[in-house]
């Protein structure tokens, strides 16, 4: 998901933090049409185009997922889709999850 105006494809202006606001805004969009949500979501890779712009890109992460951040990955990249700074794809759970048990591991070290 990149930041870009659903009308056309063009990014949305304000560099990174606002991309990333849109694309976590879209995301939120679609998981819900989905039946799933936000809070659904267990993992996540940001692709930045620029690793200057984590911090900001962090921020506007931090205010869609709170303080329950799914496991994430960051990568810079040198080209994202029409030039875009930052984009971001989600796995996310859609239904119930039914808890079955927990798993031992044997492991000899």
């Amino acid at each position: 998901m990149i930041g870009i105006e659903l009308n056309e494809p063009k990014l949305v202006p304000g560099g990174a933090a606002a991309q990333a606001a849109t694309a976590l805004k879209h995301l939120t969009n679609l998981l819900r049409e989905a039946n799933s949500g936000i809070d659904k979501v267990v993992k996540t890779t940001v692709l930045l185009a620029d690793m200057q712009d984590y911090a900001a890109v962090n921020e506007e992460y931090k205010k869609v997922f709170g303080s329950n951040f799914p496991a994430r990955t960051c990568y810079a990249v040198t080209k994202l889709p029409l030039g875009a700074a930052v984009e971001i794809e989600a796995i996310a759970i859609v239904g119930d999850v039914e808890h079955v048990g927990s798993v031992e591991l044997g492991l000899k070290l």
